[in-house]
C-alpha cells in the first residue's frame, strides 16, 4: 500500500490543497479507496472538505495518544465516494508532551496506521503540519514516499533544501532506506523571472522527480476551498481543475523508484 506524505516545514506551499485534491482525485476519477489523514493543528484537511473539525471528537490526537482509541474510531466518510478522513484540530500540539516519555513516540502513527481496517485502502495520504517536530516525523516514518510542494519564492530552495536533509536523516536513523521524494511540486506560480529561475535550480538538483506542471495562482482553487469543496466539486473544467488533475496524475506515476537528487547541483536562494 502506498503512504503518500505530503510534507514542507514551510507554511503557505499548497501542501494541503495538494493533498486534498489528490486524495480526492485518486477516489473520484481513479475509483481507489483512499485514506487521508490529516496531521496539521490547524485542521485544514477536514475544512478543506466541509466538514467542521472543531465538534469531531475523537480525532488523530487521540489515536496518536490514546491506546483505547482505535483506526475504526477516527475514520469518516467524507462527501466523495471512496474517500475517508481521519480529522484533526489543536489537539495535535499536545503530541510532543503526550509521547514525550514513549521511546517508540516516532513510530506511534506507523503503528497506528495498521491491520485488517486498514487493508480496505488502496492509498493512504498523509498531510502534514508546516513544521518539523515529532508529528512530521511521525508522518515520514509511517510514510512509503514523500512529494514536496516547494512555493517559488526566494526562501523556499533553503526550505526545499533543509527537507531533503531532514527525509535523509530519518531514512538514516529509522532504517527506512525505501523512503524516497516521489514529486517535486512547484506552487504558486507566477511568470517572472524570479520565479522561472527558480525552477531552472529545482530541475536541475531534482532532474527525475519535479512535476512538469506547476501550480500556478488560481481563484477557483481558493473559492472551492472556502465553499468545503474539492476541484473537482466546485469547478472541475476550470484551468485550477486542469492543473490539479494534471499533478495528481504524476504523483500517482511516481510509483517507480526516483533518481535521488542530483548531487552536483546546489540547491541555495
Amino acid at each position: 500500500m502506498r503512504r503518500i506524505a505530503f510534507i514542507n516545514e514551510k507554511g503557505g506551499t499548497c501542501k494541503t490543497t495538494l493533498a486534498v485534491n489528490a486524495a480526492a482525485f485518486f477516489a473520484r476519477e481513479k475509483g481507489l479507496n483512499v485514506l487521508l489523514v490529516d496531521l496539521d493543528t490547524q485542521g485544514h484537511a477536514g475544512k478543506s472538505l466541509g466538514m467542521d473539525v472543531r465538534t469531531i471528537r475523537p480525532n488523530v490526537f487521540h489515536l496518536l495518544a490514546d491506546p483505547a482509541v482505535k483506526l475504526q474510531d477516527v475514520v469518516l466518510p467524507t462527501a466523495v465516494p471512496k474517500l475517508s478522513l481521519i480529522p484533526s484540530y489543536k489537539e495535535m500540539s499536545e503530541l510532543a508532551t503526550a509521547a514525550a516519555s514513549d521511546p517508540r513516540r516516532v513510530f506511534r502513527l506507523s503503528d497506528r496506521l495498521q491491520g485488517a481496517q486498514l487493508s480496505a485502502y488502496d492509498i493512504v495520504v498523509l498531510d502534514a503540519p508546516p513544521s518539523m517536530g515529532l508529528t512530521t516525523w511521525n508522518a515520514l516514518v509511517a510514510a512509503t514516499e514523500v512529494v514536496v510542494p516547494v512555493a517559488l519564492t526566494y526562501l523556499a530552495l533553503d526550505g526545499c533544501a533543509e527537507m531533503v536533509e531532514t527525509i535523509q536523516k530519518v531514512a538514516e536513523q529509522h532504517q527506512r532506506a525505501d523512503l524516497r521524494i516521489s514529486l517535486v511540486v512547484p506552487t504558486l506560480y507566477r511568470k517572472t523571472r524570479l520565479a522561472d529561475e527558480i525552477l531552472v535550480k529545482l530541475r536541475a538538483y531534482f532532474p527525475n522527480s519535479l512535476a512538469k506542471t506547476p501550480l500556478a495562482y488560481n481563484v477557483q482553487i481558493d473559492e472551492a476551498q472556502s465553499h468545503g469543496k474539492t476541484i473537482w466539486e466546485y469547478a472541475p473544467s476550470s484551468r485550477g481543475a486542469q492543473m490539479l488533475r494534471a499533478i495528481s496524475e504524476e504523483v500517482l506515476s511516481s510509483a517507480s523508484p526516483r533518481i535521488a537528487p542530483t548531487a552536483n547541483a546546489e540547491l541555495s536562494a
